[in-house]
Formats: structure tokens, C-alpha cells, sequence
């Protein structure tokens, strides 16, 4: 990192704690806008790595760069998300303590892509094998799944997460990923019936109707054209320039089929039958009553969600059997149930996908990707919920920041210093301290018996949190704030700023309950997944479910225990503009997320003490060329060659402090100037470093020389001493060519056994040569032997004999040893009576020609015996009938 600070006038420095205006905004954005300017998105904050979108692809994501960043130190090199991945591996494996990557920002920034390149750097550069591959493919693959179900087209990102996801990456004890899990939060299922101008339902929609075959839309009754279906149409933005959903379609069923799921399973029939549920629409009778008016689509909605289109048909008009709702309750019904079943579909696609990564490993790394502090035009219910979040996510950040440091400092030996820092626990509280924060009071309004409303809520919570300095309503506040205020919204002083939120809503979106009946009908389905998301043991309790506030709430607790009990890292995301252009730096806007992400905190806590902090080691393997005293080399202790240095640079007492292992300096401007110094030294030590390169090589050379000249001298003596006996003056002549004739021999061997070439070998090794002859020839015999198979054996062994008898001796020798010796070339016959003659058949090739003779002796049986035995032919005696 140290490298950089030469060019910090131009791209600024990498980390934050180094800006010697540190308390100020403006000197924090203007080296945001200084790197995002030279494509540098990644700076630090200490330990926290701030990035910023640049809306283009970056050649920094190769796997060279990840090896280029695989167990380098955190500082090393210039700040990456690679880097932040690896260190926080490499803690992992050394410490064996959990570890979690915290991803924050808004809509747009970045995280979602910053998860994937975690991930992706370890599926590439963690130890696999077969089984690991197959893991690491799912975990990138879960990854198009949860996006086309999760993410969803806003007016501020085209692929926004409309959802909060913690993923536990679980590694084994050799460091190798071997499971996985995933908990979701707050998925924004309001979405699911209506969407703001300009704003598009979950993705999955409309890749299923753009991508899906006209023979999968036939069979779920579906038509291409996204204007046909009422829960589509309401943000009038069917089609995204930026986006091919045929093409993210094909991606979303690779993944699904690596994933695991099966066609069995009809989650598309799912989907199909939202899209019908929300065509069905209603009428009215005189008495108030409702009925359904498009039957067809209730049809097809029974069809795919395998529900009796009966009990559809009476119970989404009806919440008890005698009891109709009348128009606007049979609406809210029809798209509490769309919410419903879409929902619980998630929920147990999440579940799904943490079977298939299911294995446990010894430990983990958490990655926490979640919605960042939203302020919108209009915020209701689920911003209130989302930015609670994020007050609990900076309260947990400020206390494992301050704890991590006042660690670092007491393991160092350095008196910690009290810190100054916004506390936002009296916000935390507000939201949610039982009985009077604004979630309890939230729930009791629900709950209460009577008449109920949005506006008695935010009555009730006037009443109950009036005069609170975090709290304001139009009611309460002053004339200059009632001005900005409508009468229906509320107003919280979050750590991040001021936020008004609409009330209208708040309390159907905290009930999000489901007509018991509703739930009956969907407990007959026959689909595997509706089956599993809707049961039966949910009707027949009584037991009222909790509010959603307060499951969020309690949710949200449970994530806390789990950071709290992990190493924590930190990934800040800023988008540097609304419009999504590249080189566009919207200082405004930036300035917003810089507030709401807290970054000024966060550095005012990293610069209360020491901006700078460097082991030993490396702090002298850098700087000490400044010293006469430590340049070359340093041998003494580590510690004593840093304050040698130190002293000799002139640092004051103030200025620094030395740890057990690291050195803590205060100022970046003591950095600078030794970085400086540094620099200026350079030119001085590169010449040093030059003359004394130059110098050995010039050494080498004559060294190379003097070698080639005494073994040109010791050959020449040699050469002339040749025939005398070994002695000093001819020893390494005769090596030597003793040496090249045993190599060149190694080198030109006989390849077969007739092949009689040898190497002439010098006269001192004539002998030694024709013992290696010798021993080769034999080698070569054997091997020959262990070769030859029996048949050929037997032939050799006959042409031997032939050979013995008849070379030299016999001019049809050569011609007749050349042909195969087969057995069927004699045959011997004798007669069954008491004569002496016997009869020798020899095959002749001229079938014209007789070849057989016919001999007498008196004692046949004895000699035709021993022909038989001599040449192998007992089996070949033909005895024939006496005439």
C-alpha cells in the first residue's frame, strides 16, 4: 500500500485513515471521486473495504488477479475484494474461528456482485476435488435462482435484491468449502400485486413467459405477452433493455437442474398459477355481495395449483362459509393469497437449496448481503423495517469496530484511549423496546378489539412516544416541520438522517394474514411444494402466528447472535450515480450513501488513535534504506532495528508508539513525509544497486574466463600426455574422454542382437568395452528369450539341430532352414499283419508327384517307435486294416 502513496496527488490514497483531513466530508468524497476517476473502485477504511460501482467490466477479476492476491498480505498490494477474501480466509484457517463478510449499501451499489466474487474467488482458489466441484458449482449456481425469485426491476436498480440474505459458507479442516447455507429475510412480497411506474415484478415472471417453450406455456395456460396479466402490468415496464430474460431463462433452468430440482416438483406451476390469480376478478350483487366473474381463469389456476376450482371458487369470495366479503375484502384476499403462496414458495426454495450445500464443515465464512438505509419519495412499511435494520447492523459495526481496536491495542501493549462516537441504542430502542417501542405498539394496535386504522395507530404512537428527541409527527412538530410533513406520516432521526414514513398500510402489511379458509383450500393441493408450505397442522391451531414486524424483529436478533459470534469484514458499496454510467461521479448522491453507510463514523473511530500500523518486519524491510544503521541488512531484534530506524528519522514521541510487534504512528503526515524521504532515497540507492549488480557480474565473467582457460590447459597437457601411464598430468584428459565414451555409448547401444556396431572405445578402456559388450549382448539374449513363445522355441530348437547337421554340408541348406518346419510334413503307416513294411508319407506342394516311400525292416516296431519319438509323432503312427 506503502507503493501508492507516491501518486496520492492524482488517484488519492487507499486508505482513508491516511487523509490528513480525516473529520473531513469533503476531503473523504474528493478521494472517492480521485480514484473512481483512474478506475480504482476499492479503497479502505482500516480493515473495511469501501467500493464503488463503475457500471463496466473491470480487468481485475481474472484469475491471475486472484492469484496475484491468494496469501498476500492485506496491505500488500492496492485494495480489491479479493483481498478482503483472502485475508479473511487465511484468519479462518490460521485462527480456526468463524469468520462473515458484512456487504452493505443501497439499491444499486454493487453487493450482490460483490457476493458473487467472494464466492467465486473460492470455488477457484480453495483446495477441490470432485465432490468440492460439484459443491462449488451449486453455490454459484444458487446464486441466478435466488435472483430470478429475489430480484426484482426498481426505478433505482434493474436487478435489485428485494430480499436480505445471510449465506454460511462452511469449509472443512483442510480448508476446502464442503456445505452451505442460506437465511433469507424479508422478502418483498408486496411487490407480488403491485409494482411503483416504472418498476417490474420478481424477474422470474417474465423469463418464464419470454423464455419458456410454447409447449411448457400451453401446459400452465399462459400467454407470451406480459400486458396480459394484471399483477405485470401495474409499473407498465414489461421489457428491460439492459436485460434478455430469454437468455436469463436458459441460465435459471441450468441452474435449477444443478441445483437439484426435478420437473416432479412444479415450481413453475406456482408461478403460473400467481399470474391466474391475479386475472381472476370479481362482481358485485345488489346485496353487496361477490362473486367471480372469470371462470376460465379459475379453470386454469385449479388446473396448475391442483386445487378443487369449487373451493376456489367459494372461499376466496367468502371468510367463512356464511360470511361474503364484499368487493374490496375479495380483492385483498385474492392478493393476500398471491403474497402467500409466493412467499412460502421462497421460503422453501431457500430450503431447497440449503439441502443441496447441506454438509457440515468445521468452519465457516458468513456473507451477509442486505438492503442498505433506504430513503424513498414515499416509504412505508418495509423501508421502516429495512432501515431498523441497518440501525441494528451500525450499532453492531460502531461496538465490534471499538472492540476489535481496543483489542489490537491491549494485545499490543498500547493504553487504550476513550473514543468519542454516536451511539444510536436510544433509536434501536425506539423501534423496539417491549411494551413501548414502535414495533410493540405496532402489534398492540393490530391486536386490539374494535375499530382499527392506520391513523389511530400513529394516534396511539403520538400519545405513547411524544417528546422523544428521534421522534416527530405532523401533530408534534413545529410550524417549519409541519410544512415538509404530511398528517399521515412520522418521522425518525436515524443515525443515517431523517426519514418521514406514511403510516397508510402499516398495519394489513404487520397483520399479513391469510383467510383461514384460504388456507384449507391451498392444504388440498396435490402440488409436492404447496403441500409443504401450506399444512394442515396450521389449521386446525388456533395459534394466532406472530406480526410481521415482530417475526422481522426477531429474525434480525438471531443474525446479531450470529455476527456477534464471527470474526467480522466489511464491504461498504456506494453507487456513484442514479443513471447507471460509466465515469459519472454524482457527488450529491455520494454524499447521501457516505452519510447512511456511516463511513465518517467509521474512520472518526479508526483515527481516534493511531492512523497507521505496521509489523515490524515489514515497516523495516521498507524503510530502512533511510538508515545507515539498518541498510543493507539489519541482524539484530526486530523491534531495536525499528527504533534504530525511527530515531534516526527523527520521529517525535508523540508522533508514535512502538507495540510488541507493530509500530502505531498517529499522523499520515509522519507516513508522508518517511515515504517521501523514501522516494528522494531511491535514485541513491538504485545507483548502489547498480554499481554493485555491474560489479558481481563483471566477477562472474572473469571468473567464467579463468575456469575456461585452466580447462583449456588441463585438456592440452592432457592431450599431449595421452599415452602415458594415469597420472596428474593426463588425469582429467583421460576422464574425460573416458566420461564421453561412456556417454556416447549410453547414447548408441545395439538395438537388436544381430546388430554387431559398437563405439571404438579408447585404449584404456579396450577391455572394459568388450566386457561391456559382452554383458549387453547377453542382456539383450534374454530379454530376446523371455520373448520367444513356445512354438517358436520349438522351431528354433529344430533349426539348430539342422543346422548342425546339415550347415556346410548341403547346398539346399540355406533355402530349405528358411521355411517354417511344421509337423505335418511326416506321416508314418504301417499294415496290421506280420510283414515288416512300413510306409513314410511326405506332403509334396505338386499334388502330380508321389512323395511317400515304402521301407522293409525286420524290426519295424522298434525303429517306426523311435522315428515316432524322435520326431514327435506318436499321434501320427497310422495303423491300416491288412488286406
Amino acid at each position: 500500500m506503502e507503493s501508492a502513496l507516491t501518486a496520492r496527488d492524482r488517484v488519492g490514497v487507499q486508505d482513508f485513515v491516511l487523509l490528513e483531513k480525516y473529520n473531513s466530508e469533503a476531503a473523504l468524497i474528493e478521494n472517492l471521486r480521485r480514484r473512481f476517476g483512474e478506475n480504482l473502485i476499492y479503497t479502505y477504511i482500516g480493515s473495511v473495504l469501501v467500493s464503488v460501482n463503475p457500471y463496466k467490466e473491470l480487468e481485475m477479476y481474472s484469475k491471475q488477479q486472484m492469484e496475484r492476491y491468494r496469501g498476500v498480505s492485506f496491505y500488500e498490494i492496492s485494495p480489491h475484494i479479493y483481498a478482503l477474501s483472502d485475508n479473511t480466509y487465511r484468519a479462518m484457517r490460521t485462527e480456526r474461528k468463524d469468520q462473515c463478510i458484512m456487504i452493505s449499501g443501497e439499491s444499486g451499489a454493487g453487493k450482490t456482485e460483490a457476493s458473487k466474487k467472494i464466492l467465486l474467488y473460492y470455488t477457484v482458489t480453495c483446495p477441490i476435488n470432485e465432490h468440492m466441484a460439484t459443491l462449488g458449482d451449486r453455490l454459484l449456481q444458487s446464486n441466478p435462482v435466488l435472483e430470478a425469485f429475489g430480484n426484482a426491476k426498481t426505478f433505482r436498480n434493474d436487478n435489485s435484491s428485494r430480499f436480505g440474505k445471510y449465506m454460511d459458507v462452511q469449509f472443512d479442516f483442510r480448508g476446502a468449502p464442503v456445505g452451505g447455507h442460506i437465511l433469507n429475510y424479508l422478502l418483498e412480497k408486496s411487490r407480488v400485486v403491485h409494482q411503483n411506474h416504472g418498476e417490474r415484478n420478481f424477474h422470474i415472471f417474465y423469463q418464464l413467459l419470454d423464455g419458456g417453450d410454447d409447449d411448457l406455456l400451453t401446459t400452465l395456460a399462459l400467454e407470451r405477452n406480459p400486458q396480459s396479466y394484471n399483477y405485470l402490468v401495474k409499473g407498465n415496464c414489461p421489457r428491460l433493455s439492459s436485460v434478455s430474460d430469454k437468455n436469463n431463462w436458459k441460465v435459471v433452468m441450468k441452474a435449477l437442474s444443478v441445483i437439484g430440482f426435478t420437473e416432479e416438483e412444479k415450481l413453475l406451476d406456482i408461478i403460473a398459477s400467481v399470474l391466474h390469480l391475479g386475472n381472476t376478478q370479481f362482481g358485485e350483487g345488489e346485496e353487496g355481495e361477490t362473486y367471480i366473474t372469470t371462470e376460465t381463469q379459475i379453470t386454469h389456476l385449479a388446473k396448475v395449483s391442483t386445487v378443487p376450482p369449487v373451493s376456489l371458487d367459494v372461499h376466496i369470495c367468502k371468510n367463512t362459509m356464511i360470511s361474503p366479503l364484499n368487493f374490496e375484502q375479495a380483492m385483498s384476499a385474492r392478493d393476500a393469497l398471491a403474497k402467500a403462496v409466493y412467499g412460502r414458495t421462497f421460503t422453501w426454495l431457500v430450503e431447497k437449496i440449503n439441502q443441496s450445500l447441506a454438509l457440515k464443515g468445521c468452519t465457516v465464512i458468513g456473507l451477509l448481503d442486505i438492503y442498505g438505509f433506504e430513503v424513498l419519495q414515499h416509504n412505508s412499511f418495509e423501508q421502516f423495517c429495512i432501515n431498523y435494520c441497518n440501525e441494528k447492523l451500525q450499532q453492531l459495526f460502531i461496538e465490534l469496530t471499538l472492540r476489535s481496536e481496543q483489542e489490537e491495542y491491549e494485545t499490543e501493549g498500547i493504553a487504550w484511549e476513550t473514543v468519542q462516537y454516536i451511539d444510536n441504542k436510544i433509536i434501536c430502542d425506539l423501534i423496539e423496546e417491549k411494551h413501548k417501542g414502535i414495533i410493540s405498539i405496532l402489534d398492540e394496535e393490530c391486536l386490539r378489539p374494535g375499530e382499527t386504522c392506520d391513523v389511530s395507530f400513529l394516534e396511539k404512537l403520538e400519545d405513547t412516544l411524544g417528546g422523544h428527541p428521534h421522534f416527530v409527527t405532523h401533530k408534534l412538530a413545529n410550524g417549519k416541520t409541519r410544512r415538509v410533513m404530511s398528517r399521515e406520516e412520522f418521522r425518525l432521526l436515524h443515525y443515517a438522517g431523517e426519514v418521514n414514513y406514511n403510516v397508510n398500510g402499516f398495519l394489513d402489511k404487520n397483520n399479513d394474514l391469510l383467510n383461514r379458509n384460504l388456507k384449507e383450500v391451498m392444504c388440498q393441493s396435490d402440488n409436492q411444494i404447496l403441500c409443504h408450505c401450506f399444512r394442515r397442522e396450521e389449521v386446525i391451531h388456533q395459534k394466532r402466528p406472530e406480526m410481521a414486524a415482530t417475526q422481522f424483529k426477531n429474525s434480525l436478533m438471531k443474525l446479531m447472535e450470529i455476527l456477534m459470534s464471527k470474526e467480522p469484514s466489511y464491504v461498504r458499496c456506494i453507487k456513484p450515480n442514479d443513471a447507471k454510467q460509466p465515469g459519472r461521479f454524482d457527488e450529491v448522491l455520494v454524499r447521501h450513501q457516505v452519510k447512511y453507510l456511516g463511513l465518517m463514523e467509521n474512520l472518526r473511530v479508526r483515527r481516534a488513535g493511531f492512523a497507521y500500523r505496521r509489523c515490524f518486519e515489514a515497516f523495516l524491510q521498507r524503510y530502512k534504506p533511510l538508515c545507515p544503521e539498518t541498510w543493507p541488512n539489519w541482524h539484530g531484534r526486530l523491534a531495536d532495528g525499528v527504533s534504530t530506524l525511527v530515531n534516526h528519522l527523527g520521529y517525535k514521541a508523540e508522533e508514535y508508539k512502538l507495540g510488541r510487534s507493530k509500530i502505531f504512528i498517529r499522523f499520515p503526515k509522519t507516513l508522508f513525509s518517511t515515504e517521501d524521504a523514501l522516494q528522494a532515497k531511491k535514485p541513491e540507492i538504485v545507483i548502489t544497486i547498480q554499481s554493485a549488480w555491474r560489479g558481481m557480474k563483471a566477477r562472474r565473467r572473469a571468473k567464467r574466463r579463468r575456469q575456461a582457460a585452466e580447462l583449456i590447459r588441463k585438456l592440452i597437457k592432457g592431450f599431449i600426455y595421452r599415452h602415458e601411464e594415469y597420472c596428474p598430468e593426463n588425469e582429467y584428459f583421460l576422464d574425460h574422454v573416458r566420461c564421453s565414451f561412456l556417454k556416447n555409448l549410453r547414447k548408441n547401444l545395439p538395438k537388436s542382437v544381430l546388430d554387431q556396431n559398437w563405439p571404438t572405445p579408447p585404449p584404456s578402456l579396450v577391455e572394459t568395452s568388450d566386457h561391456l559388450r559382452r554383458l549387453h549382448m547377453r542382456n539383450m539374449v534374454m530379454k530376446y528369450c523371455r520373448r520367444v513363445q513356445p512354438e517358436w522355441k520349438k522351431q528354433m530348437m529344430q533349426k539348430v539341430i539342422a543346422s548342425e547337421i546339415f550347415k556346410d554340408q548341403k547346398d539346399s541348406y540355406p533355402q530349405g532352414v528358411g521355411r517354417l518346419f511344421l509337423d505335418s510334413r511326416l506321416g508314418i503307416s504301417v499294415s496290421s499283419l506280420s510283414d515288416g513294411m512300413f510306409v513314410l508319407h511326405m506332403p509334396n506342394e505338386d499334388n502330380k508327384q508321389k512323395g511317400d516311400v515304402v521301407l522293409h525292416c525286420d524290426h519295424v516296431i522298434e525303429l517306426v517307435t523311435k522315428l515316432a519319438m524322435m520326431a514327435g509323432k506318436v499321434n501320427y503312427v497310422n495303423v491300416s486294416p491288412g488286406r
